[in-house]
């Protein structure tokens, strides 16, 4: 299948054209259908799988249909509520390059972190499509710089990290104040059983598209861990970026400031590195993304709220320094390689204070991850801190996907 059968307009095939983009990925190809046909969508799909283009292209062909059909613009048309501003930039950049602009539509993505100053500027111009931060979104209506009573079509973007955040409330908040005759698209990477119990609450009669089991992992992104004591994590970090295989590596910490220190530690070592997590400006977090998309710095250590919505073509591995203490924030983590068909690599440490984390993210996962042995800063116990394997299941016999071995070289 490709794009033309899809029936989008020629505008926006164009715009796919110049952008590369030959062929819909799964979820483009099940969901663009139902939503150019007006329905409700629940979608389940791993990160990487092109879930904004799912969306974004047919608001834009529906929007830019209503319009030329002389139909009243006098608010905004489409929201999309998203939990990250790194997100919602990256989903107003979709917007540029899928062609909204050539189509007729007007687009702005409002966040926090910023002065709303130029925010409500463009406001007061007129836009058709709002990306939007959940913070920023209730401050800008509190002062009336926004009315969602026009709303046509509303997205709720990455609702599992939504609840994560605890952002729950006030995306509640915000449905309350969206017309009740309205399109709903609601994605998610998984769908633990609060984010069930959201989506029925606001969304009638939806089509339902599963791209993959719920919290798998990316049959093309191999798993590795690592035994190692707490204190030694820097050290074996260290070592492993001695390896050029590592072309680019986005690190995990738990804590902004445990992100600084390591960034500190492995700059001393002339490692082209940077940090990005809330305490940083905006500025600064989109310098640093832009420094390590380009090239110019090798390794991104980032907190998980800092980076929900980094997108990077071909990054070579993701390294979980810490463990998450959230299983499914283990997926959404390594989901930020093996993007879009390429391979990727995901190593994690583990201390003996993270062997029940682990457990919960071999359960969720429903394999083992593979353990790697041959290097210098083995836990001397490790085979105590190996958490027992899984209980079969028909679930884990019946065809789950499992993350490949791999061998350091």
């Amino acid at each position: 299948m490709n794009f033309q059968d899809l029936k989008l307009i020629a505008p926006l095939l164009k715009a796919l054209q110049s952008q590369g983009y030959t062929q819909p990925t799964p979820i483009q190809e099940k969901a663009i259908p139902s939503v150019l046909q007006n329905k409700d969508l629940l979608a389940c799909a791993q990160t990487g799988t092109g879930k904004t283009a799912a969306f974004a292209l047919p608001i834009i062909q529906l929007l830019s249909q209503q319009k030329e059909a002389g139909a009243p613009f006098n608010g905004v048309k489409a929201l999309i509520l998203t939990p990250t501003r790194e997100l919602a930039i990256q989903i107003e950049e979709s917007f540029r390059d899928y062609g909204a602009a050539q189509c007729g539509l007007k687009y702005l993505a409002v966040y926090g972190g910023v002065s709303q100053y130029h925010q409500v500027k463009n406001l007061q111009k007129g836009v058709d499509v709002l990306i939007a931060t959940p913070g920023r979104l209730l401050d800008l209506i509190t002062q009336r710089h926004i009315s969602l009573q026009q709303i046509k079509i509303f997205v709720l973007d990455e609702a599992d990290r939504m609840l994560d955040m605890g952002f729950i409330n006030d995306v509640r908040k915000i449905v309350a104040k969206l017309p009740q005759k309205r399109q709903t698209l609601f994605f998610s990477a998984t769908m633990p059983p609060d984010i069930v119990t959201l989506s029925r609450s606001i969304l009638n009669n939806p089509v339902t598209i599963e791209i993959t089991r719920v919290s798998s992992t990316a049959e093309n992104v191999e798993q590795a861990v690592y035994f190692v004591e707490k204190a030694d994590k820097r050290a074996l970090l260290i070592h492993l970026l001695k390896n050029n295989e590592i072309e680019s590596a986005l690190v995990f910490t738990e804590t902004k400031f445990g992100a600084d220190k390591l960034c500190y530690a492995l700059s001393r070592e002339n490692i082209r590195v940077q940090a990005i997590h809330g305490n940083k400006s905006q500025s600064e977090r989109q310098k640093a993304l832009h420094n390590f998309k380009n090239k110019s710095v090798r390794v991104l250590i980032a907190t998980d709220i800092a980076a929900r919505g980094i997108d990077i073509d071909s990054l070579s591995h993701v390294i979980n320094f810490e463990l998450p203490n959230v299983p499914e924030t283990y997926v959404h983590r390594i989901g930020r390689t093996g993007r879009a068909g390429a391979s990727g690599k995901a190593i994690s440490f583990c201390g003996m204070e993270e062997k029940m984390l682990l457990r919960d993210i071999n359960k969720l996962i429903a394999t083992s991850i593979p353990v790697m042995k041959d290097h210098p800063y083995q836990m001397a116990d490790a085979g105590l801190a190996l958490p027992p394997k899984p209980l079969l299941n028909f679930r884990s016999m019946s065809g789950g996907r499992r993350g490949k071995v791999f061998m350091q070289r």
